[in-house]
């Protein structure tokens, strides 16, 4: 059965006046210009998107920003971040989120040739970090609440204590804090990017998508871009009940947002002219219940992990929004929540039994187990793989630990290190 959820919202102005930049000035109060959110009043039609197009369009709001910035006596030149001069260290490094709701930190490590990790920095987002209600080792209760962009060149992080969004300009190992943006709802948990697009999603209350235009490094709010998915969660948000992940699907076409117990529901939106989503999304019963998380196969196939029963589940995504199911298979460990794909294996976190499943998909789209990778601390969490495919970094919730992993050819994890002393618990992970 497909159903719809409504959402409530309507689409906003003509998305043409994204045009005008949003100006950071460096001598404002901490060195950063908060943008104005943008009010949703206006319906319109939106079509399926030509990608071209879309593209074609952001570059002009590029070019728009560049022009009036050079023309404008209140723009600022971009800061010159340097990297560090460590011996050993690969111009390559993991970012942790640690979601304090004191003061939301990111804590850089610096990757070594041999793919250990060194501290390298602790950045203030410049916002709250916030736990979900009933959470234990996983206090966001979602995967992607940190987010590379434009290249590497700037990290995009969630506060979900203070309902905003803080975007680093990075070189390296070193971040400067550049920019905080209202997330568009409560309690903001995952990050989407393709290319010049942004999407927040945001878990509490009805829970909402937000979209932003990255412009020279730079995240505008995307005039009526806000989408409510309809749900009935509280703020902040049950760790269950809150919805785990937003992302793009490989060719940028359409967005995807799995919601855990709130309806056991893939939801697809389509992707339609300058980045609006479809108005309200297609809910897709999941094939075992609870869908957490979500990556692709070479082949595009959707890969989502289903924490009720501790299943890894496939589908194709069709052009409707609808998904079809490929098939599923169960690990036999403990809430299998969080996915990462690596060089066309799955690594599943377990966060009831500490340790990591390894699937592959075959040509059909069909699952099947490998087994246990590893065993890790307590709570094991999110995490990230390098760029190169070779090394797989685990968060562990509820130990304060990053298990440091080579991976090999085979798929098995070979453990060549661990950070320790970290605060719990935390959540987020990113590597470049």
């Amino acid at each position: 059965m497909i159903s719809s959820s409504p959402t409530g919202r309507s689409v906003g102005p003509d998305p043409v006046d994204a045009v005008a930049p949003c100006v950071v000035t460096v001598g404002a109060v901490g060195g950063l210009h908060q943008c104005p959110t943008v009010d949703d009043e206006e319906e319109t039609h939106v079509t399926k998107h030509n990608r071209s197009t879309v593209m074609a369009v952001l570059g002009a709001l590029a070019v728009a920003a560049a022009t009036v910035g050079g023309a404008g006596s209140a723009a600022a030149a971009v800061p010159q971040v340097t990297p560090r001069a460590v011996a050993g260290f690969t111009n390559h490094a993991v970012f942790v989120q640690t979601d304090n709701p004191s003061g939301n930190q990111i804590v850089v490590y610096d990757q070594a040739a041999d793919g250990t990790l060194s501290a390298a920095g602790t950045y203030d987002t410049g916002g709250l970090g916030a736990v979900a209600a009933g959470a234990v080792v996983d206090p966001l209760a979602s995967q992607g609440s940190l987010a590379l962009a434009d290249g590497g060149r700037v990290l995009v992080a969630v506060n979900a204590g203070s309902d905003t969004v803080s975007l680093f300009r990075v070189s390296g190992d070193r971040l400067a804090l550049w920019q905080i943006v209202p997330s568009g709802g409560q309690f903001p948990t995952s990050i989407a990017v393709d290319r010049g697009l942004v999407y927040v999603l945001d878990a509490g209350g009805e829970g909402a998508l937000q979209g932003y235009v990255l412009v020279a490094g730079t995240l505008r709010p995307l005039p009526g871009s806000t989408r409510s998915l309809g749900l009935a969660n509280t703020d902040p948000p049950n760790y269950l009940a809150a919805p785990g992940q937003v992302g793009f699907t490989p060719d940028g076409s359409q967005v995807i947002v799995t919601t855990k117990t709130s309806g056991s529901d893939i939801d697809v939106f389509s992707v339609g002219w300058f980045g609006l989503l479809s108005l309200h999304p297609v809910a897709n019963p999941s094939a075992t219940p609870v869908p957490f998380s979500f990556s692709f196969d070479p082949a595009g196939h959707l890969v989502v992990t289903e924490a009720g029963s501790s299943d890894l589940s496939v589908y194709t995504v069709n052009a409707d929004d609808t998904v079809s199911a490929l098939g599923s298979v169960s690990d036999g460990q403990t809430a299998l929540c969080w996915v990462t794909e690596v060089n066309g294996f799955f690594y599943g976190s377990n966060a009831g039994s500490a340790d990591v499943s390894a699937f592959q998909v075959g040509a059909g789209g069909v699952p099947a187990l490998v087994g246990v990778a590893a065993s890790t601390e307590g709570g094991t969490i999110d995490s990230a793989a390098t760029p190169n495919g070779r090394y797989l970094y685990v968060e562990n919730g509820g130990a304060g630990t990053i298990d440091e992993f080579h991976v090999n050819a085979d798929g098995t994890l070979f453990e060549i290190g661990m950070v320790t002393g970290l605060a719990v618990p935390l959540e987020g992970i990113t590597a470049s």
